[in-house]
């Protein structure tokens, strides 16, 4: 009968078994075998009620069908799943001869088979550790060790998490050791331990999250913000100031008066010291509201004109600083709407009707002079809830003696055909052209668009913003639901249908504060560099300076 010929490595290997089957007899003398009956004894009287489990052992050995001096190689396979118990790794290498004599157990199958044994032994301590050396780890005992610290990191986090929430309600910390599971179910009830609001609208989710974590991480009042700005930020919380141009001059006035009285911390650089108290108060005032483009604008050039303090003394600073504040609101804000007001007379003639929507300083200062000029035209004042600022428009244009007629959004159809122009204001001018004001401003181009009635938008050049927005869904303010409820009803009878709204699984109101009107719905943009399309905008922003 003719054998096939070994290769070099298979004799080798041969060779290397044989070596250390020898040394491990020798060194053993028949130890081993009653250790391993012992430990087998051991594992049947065990209590269930361990935390740890039994680590199982997989021993293959692989009998040759051509010599029976062959020695097997055994992989261990650990599976460890308890905490705090030291798991014994085992790595026999046998005859195929002293296996059949140290374990009379194992089923052995007949000529040219494969022959295997399950051994599980479980050991807590160090005195468990077999004495056998293990030469090198295999790549499955090492990613056993990795899932064993990954289990144990687990569930030293899982239990201080309970630790944490038990500690508030004194209740007995329970280890989590039962399954894996039960753990996770414990993480989905923590997690769940705050309930949403079930009217609010999936589509602004992200709106309502960021006013909800800017209501509960309000900044709370200390020594280190001005009482002008808490002042302030009280103003804005209540609507007492509102519109774009109103809230950066109440600013840039307050944060005057912080510069005023600002002293310089000990061993603290003034600019340095000055720009923390600023960045506090700005923290301060966004909590309150949002704060507006013109108003970021306005502190990102006064940072601009602080880094250039460097050489100055600080009383000299506070002087210059205070100045540029001044200079700003005169050149940005006045200035900015005189000379838009001198641009759009031009396009105001006798006989029109010009028709606006809500509250805009500047376009009541526009109308104002033109009627102070001499020109003879109507004012249309459009209006829609929840705030209502068209009344205040009619109630200070009726007091220069100007016609004017008050209609609700819901009518802009019906007196579109008779209307000659349409001036609105803007919060501010995109990047792409887009304009965003107030909610509505968008229904009243589209309809002025639709009777082929030009729309100008009047706005300086200090609410442009390089930000890009193509709707008002990305990036908005979100109002109070409850301000869309009409309280106004003196008599108790007659209630509004939306009193009782939130009882109401399927009524959600939602009280958005902007509008984006696209480009193509705007004729001309009125600034006082010029006026200008929407698609020029970007040369606006790239002619004014980066700071300002």
């Amino acid at each position: 009968m003719n054998f096939p010929q070994k290769t070099r490595e298979e004799i080798k290997a041969e060779r290397e078994a044989k070596k250390a089957a020898k040394a491990a007899a020798k060194a053993t003398k028949g130890k081993n075998v009653s250790k391993v009956a012992s430990s087998n004894n051991n594992v049947k009287n065990v209590s269930p009620v361990i935390n740890s489990k039994i680590s199982e052992k997989s021993v293959e050995r692989d009998v040759s069908k051509e010599s029976d001096n062959k020695i097997t190689n055994t992989d261990i396979k650990n599976k460890p799943t308890a905490v705090n118990c030291d798991i014994s790794e085992k790595s026999t290498k046998t005859d195929a001869v002293t296996v059949k004599d140290s374990q009379p157990t194992r089923e052995v199958s007949k000529e040219n088979t494969t022959q295997s044994s399950n051994i599980g032994t479980q050991s807590c301590t160090p005195e468990g550790k077999s004495k056998e050396k293990i030469g090198e780890k295999s790549k499955a005992e090492l990613r056993a060790e990795r899932r064993a610290k990954q289990e144990a990191q687990r569930a030293a986090k899982q239990q201080q998490l309970l630790a944490k929430d038990n500690s508030k309600t004194k209740e007995p910390i329970k280890p989590c050791v039962e399954t894996k599971s039960e753990c996770v179910v414990k993480k989905d009830v923590i997690k769940n331990v705050i309930k949403e609001d079930p009217h609010q609208l999936s589509l602004f989710k992200h709106l309502y999250h960021e006013r909800e974590s800017s209501r509960i991480a309000v900044a709370p009042i200390n020594l280190n913000i001005h009482p002008a700005i808490i002042r302030l930020g009280v103003q804005y919380e209540s609507k007492v100031i509102v519109g774009s141009n109103a809230r950066c001059v109440a600013l840039l006035a307050a944060v005057k008066q912080v510069v005023k009285d600002f002293e310089k911390p000990a061993q603290a650089d003034f600019v340095r010291g000055l720009e923390t108290s600023l960045q506090q108060s700005m923290v301060y005032l966004h909590h309150c509201r949002p704060l507006a483009v013109s108003q970021q604008n306005a502190m990102r050039h006064l940072k601009w004109q602080m880094t250039r303090f460097s050489s100055l003394s600080d009383e000299k600073a506070k002087n210059k600083l205070q100045g540029i504040i001044d200079t700003y609101i005169s050149e940005q804000i006045q200035l900015a709407g005189k000379a838009i007001s001198i641009k759009i007379r031009e396009k105001i003639s006798n006989g029109n009707v010009i028709l606006t929507y809500g509250y805009s300083s500047l376009i009541h200062n526009i109308l104002v002079e033109a009627h102070d000029a001499g020109k003879q035209f109507r004012v249309i004042v459009v209006d829609g809830r929840p705030w209502l600022e068209g009344k205040e428009q009619l109630r200070r244009l009726t007091k220069h003696g100007i016609e004017c007629s008050y209609i609700l959004i819901n009518a802009l159809s019906f007196i579109m055909p008779e209307v000659s122009k349409v001036f609105l204001g803007a919060h501010a001018i995109l990047a792409n052209g887009a304009v965003m004001s107030r909610a509505g401003t968008a229904q009243v181009a589209l309809i002025a668009k639709a009777f082929n009635v030009p729309v100008l938008v009047v706005c300086e050049t200090h609410k442009s913003s390089e930000r890009v927005q193509t709707d008002s869904i990305v990036y908005n303010e979100l109002g109070d639901a409850d301000e869309l409820v009409n309280h106004q009803s003196n008599d108790e009878v007659k209630k509004s249908l939306l009193s009782n709204w939130r009882t109401k699984k399927s009524l959600n109101l939602l009280n958005i504060t902007y509008d984006v009107t696209p480009a193509d719905l705007v004729t001309a943009v009125v600034t006082e560099l010029a006026i200008v399309p929407c698609t020029s905008v970007p040369v606006i922003l790239r002619i004014k300076p980066s700071e300002i």
